[in-house]
C-alpha cells in the first residue's frame, strides 16, 4: 500500500479515536466513512474492531460509569449470538448495500430524534426488546464493529440518563468487540497482513480518545443528547456519500 493509504488511515483512527472518547462510540462508522475510500471492507472491518476494542479499554479506565448487570445482561446475551453472525455474513456482504441501507436508517431516524423536544419513552418490550437490540448490535459488530449504534439509539428512546446509557454502552461495546475480534481471529479475517495497518490505527487512535472522554466529563444532559443524535446523523450522511456513488456505477 502507498504511503497515502496509511496516512488516511492514521487520519480516520484519530478522528474516530476522538469521537468515541467523546460519545462512547461510534469508531467503526467514523472510521468506516473515511477508510472506505481506500481499503476493502474485510480489512476495514478488522482495523475498525481493533480500534474500537481498544478505545473501549481506554473508556473502561478514564471514565467510569458504573456496571448494572441486570440491565446490561439482555443486551450482551443477545449481542453474543449476534456477533459470529455477522462475522458469516460479512465475506458475503455487499458493504455498499449495507452502507446505504445505514446510512438511511441513521438520517432519516435520528434527525426526528434530535428535533423532538420531548422525546417519548419507549417502555414496552421489556427485557426480550433489549436482547434484540442487543442482537441487532452483536450482527452490526461482526459485519464491522458498528456495536454501539442500535443500542445507542435503543437507549435514548427507553430515555436513561447520561451516565446510564454511557455505562450500557461502554460495558455493551467491550464485551461484544472482544468477542467480535476472538471470532475474527479464530475464522482468519484478521492476517498477518494486516498487522502493519494494525499498527498505524492503534498509536493514532490513543490520544484523541483520552481527549475525547475528558471532554465528555464536561457535558450536559442536553448537550450529550444532541451529541450522540449528531454524530450518528453525520455518520449517516458519510456512509450514503461513500455507498451512493457505487451503487449507481
Amino acid at each position: 500500500m502507498t504511503g497515502s493509504v496509511y496516512v488516511i488511515v492514521g487520519l480516520g483512527a484519530a478522528v474516530a479515536g476522538f469521537v468515541q472518547g467523546l460519545s462512547g462510540f461510534a469508531f467503526g462508522l467514523v472510521a468506516m466513512s473515511i477508510w472506505a475510500w481506500v481499503i476493502d471492507p474485510q480489512l476495514a472491518a478488522a482495523l475498525a474492531v481493533t480500534g474500537a476494542l481498544a478505545g473501549q479499554i481506554i473508556a473502561a479506565v478514564t471514565v467510569r460509569r458504573g456496571f448494572d448487570a441486570d440491565l446490561l445482561a439482555p443486551f450482551v446475551l443477545g449481542g453474543l449470538a449476534g456477533v459470529p453472525l455477522g462475522a458469516l455474513l460479512l465475506p458475503h456482504l455487499d458493504i455498499h448495500w449495507f452502507k446505504a441501507i445505514l446510512g438511511g436508517v441513521l438520517v432519516l431516524w435520528c434527525p426526528a430524534m434530535l428535533l423532538s423536544k420531548d422525546l417519548p419513552r419507549v417502555a414496552v418490550g421489556g427485557r426480550l426488546a433489549d436482547a434484540a437490540i442487543g442482537l441487532g448490535g452483536g450482527v452490526l459488530g461482526g459485519l464491522g464493529g458498528f456495536t454501539g449504534t442500535l443500542p445507542t439509539l435503543w437507549c435514548t428512546l427507553r430515555g436513561y440518563e447520561r451516565d446510564v446509557q454511557r455505562a450500557v454502552i461502554q460495558n455493551f461495546n467491550l464485551s461484544m468487540l472482544t468477542v467480535t475480534l476472538i471470532v475474527y481471529i479464530a475464522s482468519g479475517l484478521v492476517t498477518r497482513s494486516m498487522v502493519p495497518m494494525i499498527l498505524v490505527v492503534l498509536p493514532a487512535m490513543l490520544l484523541p480518545a483520552i481527549l475525547g472522554s475528558r471532554v465528555y466529563v464536561g457535558l450536559s444532559e442536553a448537550g450529550f443528547r444532541r451529541l450522540v443524535l449528531g454524530l450518528l446523523t453525520a455518520s449517516g450522511v458519510a456512509l450514503l456519500v461513500s455507498a451512493v456513488p457505487e451503487l449507481l456505477r
